[in-house]
């Protein structure tokens, strides 16, 4: 009986530690920086609040995501973001005008109890990736809405950032340049703070 029964589940056993086996995770994950150069931060004024930037759906997911010549949307499986890419930007922008303004005050809208900021900037982002020529392209729409006054201009906003060679296949170039490209749009709206 016992012969029978091991015989029954020889193969079973010899399956299921094949197909059973743990796969290795090899993905990165990815967070957009900072790239204003940290220093003390000690005002609090001006207070904005940074509203969740629109992405177009293309942007909206957890994968890196290049553009190729013919326009082929090209997204590796391996290379994620640590974060929602919107919540990044927001993120990230909140801190660069946070250290360009010397405010604690600028920080994303989610991050206010109250409604006790003075303005509300709206991103609306319609390109935010590499493109075939080896740039990282950054295009999009920014708004300064007072929280009490008419209602704001809307302007325009693009940048091209070179990408850094990334000899290990790895994508910290590419973020390492749209950090580059988030500072230089929170350079220009600090202009009109």
């Amino acid at each position: 009986m016992k012969s029978f029964l091991s015989a029954l589940f020889l193969p079973f056993l010899l399956v299921s530690c094949t197909v059973l086996q743990p796969v290795e995770d090899k993905s990165v994950n990815y967070l957009l920086d900072s790239a204003v150069p940290e220093r003390p931060i000690t005002g609090a004024s001006p207070s904005v609040a940074i509203a969740s930037p629109a992405l177009p759906g293309y942007l909206d997911r957890q994968q890196l995501v290049s553009r190729s010549a013919g326009g082929e949307l090209l997204m590796n499986p391996n290379h994620l973001w640590g974060e929602p890419l919107d919540s990044g930007i927001a993120r990230v922008t909140a801190a660069n005008l946070g250290r360009l303004e010397n405010s604690l005050n600028i920080q994303p809208v989610k991050s206010f109890v109250t409604l006790d900021y003075q303005s509300l900037l709206e991103l609306r982002i319609t390109r935010f990736e590499p493109d075939a020529t080896g740039h990282v392209v950054l295009e999009c729409t920014w708004k300064l809405q007072p929280v009490n006054g008419p209602v704001a201009p809307t302007r325009a906003f693009t940048t091209r950032v070179p990408l850094a060679a990334d000899p290990l296949g790895l994508q910290t170039g590419r973020v390492q340049a749209m950090n580059e490209a988030l500072a230089r749009l929170a350079r220009q709206i600090a202009k009109s703070l």
